[in-house]
């Protein structure tokens, strides 16, 4: 029997998701405000598509980008929420070990992409700013494309690891994963085997695209601020100030709730599990609301935009 067992568990083809352990019989009642954040991500982050396809005039780098940030955060959100949501209403708990692995990769190619993203934005906030008489020039349609580029295949490489290392580790303790998705830390820990090469290779993850993107959003803003202060007027400050808002409101959206997230997982061992799992799926909620909000009310043109659709609406 136990060789069996172990068979079994050494190439598990369902695991079992448990959602929020120690909270079950509060699901039904989590899952409103997440339904409703989720269906609040999915219409701003689409709405801001829309109106970047549809207005020439915001056919730009600093909207291509908008533009990708709300797909990588449509895409964060809808690989876990979905899957969270069918727990919770349906008591759909089995996931495909391949889907399981293909879910990790989501999660973690598209976290790196909306951090990737910000640096580009930073890139071109830099520009404006400081080389404003030559942003057209620098910024080409060419050069964004290949910055574009640049991120999603950072994203797509340092990612592929995550899976490949839990296809590698043999599982013979049980296929239960006490989380509502798929996540890295959750599943290797079911390995029966020395798993620090993976514990590593997180850390490593998060120093090198959380670090490395920090460090240059850091350098851009730190010309950016130089520049200002040399302008003449507080006016003039303000005003140059003012186009960087919108911008630094969707970092600290991305990156606070992730270190804390991050700051709990690693530290907090006396912390329930059921806060440490609401906890990451704040962090995973909270930028795909909050960015499309920023932009929607901050950026004159979107702003102007959406509410030409109301207008047009009520007429």
């Amino acid at each position: 029997m136990s060789d069996s067992n172990t068979t079994d568990f050494t190439n598990p083809s369902t695991f079992i998701l448990l959602g929020i352990p120690g909270l079950e019989a509060a699901h039904i009642w989590i899952s409103i405000p997440f339904f409703a954040m989720y269906t609040i991500a999915v219409l701003g982050n689409f709405t801001i598509l829309f109106i970047v396809k549809k207005e020439p005039s915001l056919h730009g780098p600093m909207f291509y980008f908008l533009s990708m940030l709300a797909i990588t955060d449509l895409v964060m959100s809808t690989s876990t929420l979905p899957k969270m949501l069918s727990i919770f209403w349906f008591n759909s708990r089995e996931i495909s070990f391949s889907a399981c692995l293909t879910q990790m990769y989501f999660v973690h190619c598209f976290s790196s992409m909306e951090s990737g993203v910000l640096v580009a934005m930073a890139f071109d906030r830099y520009v404006a700013i400081c080389h404003p008489l030559r942003h057209s020039t620098i910024l080409t349609n060419s050069v964004v494309a290949k910055i574009v580029l640049a991120v999603v295949l950072r994203s797509g490489i340092l990612a592929l690891p995550y899976p490949l290392l839990v296809r590698w580790w043999p599982n013979c303790r049980t296929n239960i994963i006490p989380h509502y998705y798929c996540g890295h830390i959750a599943v290797v820990k079911l390995a029966c085997a020395d798993i620090r090469i993976s514990s590593y290779y997180g850390l490593f993850h998060l120093l090198s695209v959380i670090g490395m993107d920090v460090f240059f959003i850091t350098v851009s803003y730190t010309q950016i601020l130089r520049a200002i202060f040399r302008l003449p007027t507080k006016d003039a400050q303000l005003k140059t100030f003012g186009t960087c808002i919108s911008h630094l409101c969707a970092i600290s959206a991305l990156y606070i709730p992730d270190l804390f997230s991050s700051l709990i997982q690693r530290f907090g061992h006396n912390v329930s599990l059921h806060f440490l799992i609401l906890i990451t799926s704040v962090y995973q909620l909270v930028p795909p609301i909050i960015h499309p909000i920023i932009y929607g009310v901050r950026t004159k043109h979107i702003r102007g935009r959406v509410l030409q659709l109301f207008t047009h609406k009520e007429t």
